[in-house]
């Protein structure tokens, strides 16, 4: 492990049953990143995170997360992870304040009230502190869980399927937050299956039938997969639409509004494609990087959810 990285593990494995959730998978985390696992329900994602942070056990693999051994310094990981859950999980009958103050207790926060101040101040939450848990909006929730997160100043953060049940607004302002925390230095690992929560990290990692598929910069995923894209636009597109999902040289369509994404693995077999609609003239082809959104329709529509049953 590299000074540069939060988390570096090789080989981690675990078996459930008869099932490989996970399957011999290394991984490289830089230090203040936000780096994303994404994958279907069931494909492994989070037992990944559990186990690159000590909080679950491998049944093979080596690692050190924060420099300390997976194996065998797990209480010592612990002590620096903020652990956000996808279901809200503080005391929903006590209140915003009372809540941040026993979590503070439970880490053996020093200068515990004026902590807990400064977290409510930093979550916008100062003026709702005496408020019931119970009786907050989801987006509430989601800021008293992230401040609940950070009340010992973790190095590490773990999300979870963050943002699930939230208005947009609250989306964009709990994003906000989280890049200020990398800025800082937090290193995040965010658990998801959702393209708007993707497109927000700094790093990727796909993850299916429990092996890692492709991980990298999110800038560079469309180019590792080699996924070439064209823009279309013109009348009844949905008939369009349904016309290039025959084509074998279409690897997808990703419909946006108005407009249609097509996407291919084989650059000229497309553009032989494009060059034979565009001559119809009846819509109009405009070539375009492929970016993290049709890369992330592409995974996905290629994944199958192999663990059926339990979640992960």
């Amino acid at each position: 492990m590299t000074a540069d990285h939060a988390i570096t593990v090789r080989g981690l494995t675990k078996v459930f049953g008869d099932r490989t959730v996970v399957d011999h998978v290394d991984m490289d985390v830089p230090r203040g990143a936000i780096y994303g696992f994404l994958g279907p329900n069931g494909s492994g994602k989070t037992t990944t995170i559990r186990m690159m942070c000590g909080l679950l056990t491998p049944d093979k693999g080596t690692g050190h997360c924060l420099g300390y051994d997976i194996r065998t310094n797990a209480n010592q990981i612990k002590e620096n992870v903020g652990y956000m859950t996808q279901k809200f999980s503080l005391y929903e009958d006590l209140t915003i304040r009372e809540n941040l103050d026993f979590i503070a207790r439970m880490y053996r926060v020093p200068r515990r009230r004026a902590r807990v101040a400064k977290a409510l101040d930093d979550l916008g939450l100062a003026d709702r502190a005496g408020q019931l848990a119970g009786t907050l909006s989801g987006g509430w929730k989601q800021r008293l869980a992230l401040a609940a997160c950070m009340i010992h100043d973790p190095a590490l953060l773990l999300l979870d399927e963050p943002t699930a049940g939230v208005d947009p607004k609250a989306r964009r302002d709990f994003w906000d937050e989280i890049r200020r925390l990398s800025a800082a230095g937090v290193t995040v690992l965010v658990s998801t299956h959702y393209m708007d929560e993707a497109v927000q990290c700094d790093f990727i990692a796909y993850i299916a039938y429990g092996k890692k598929l492709i991980a990298g910069p999110s800038r560079d995923i469309p180019s590792m997969i080699g996924l070439h894209t064209w823009r279309v636009t013109g009348p009844d597109i949905s008939a369009l639409e349904s016309e290039l999902k025959r084509e074998k040289a279409v690897g997808q369509v990703a419909r946006f509004g108005h407009v249609l994404h097509v996407s291919g693995t084989d650059a000229e077999a497309l553009a032989e494609l494009s060059a034979r609609h565009a001559a119809k003239g009846t819509h109009s082809w405009v070539r375009k990087e492929a970016e993290l959104e049709e890369a992330f329709i592409y995974l996905m529509a290629g994944a199958t959810d192999n663990f059926r049953g339990p979640a992960e």
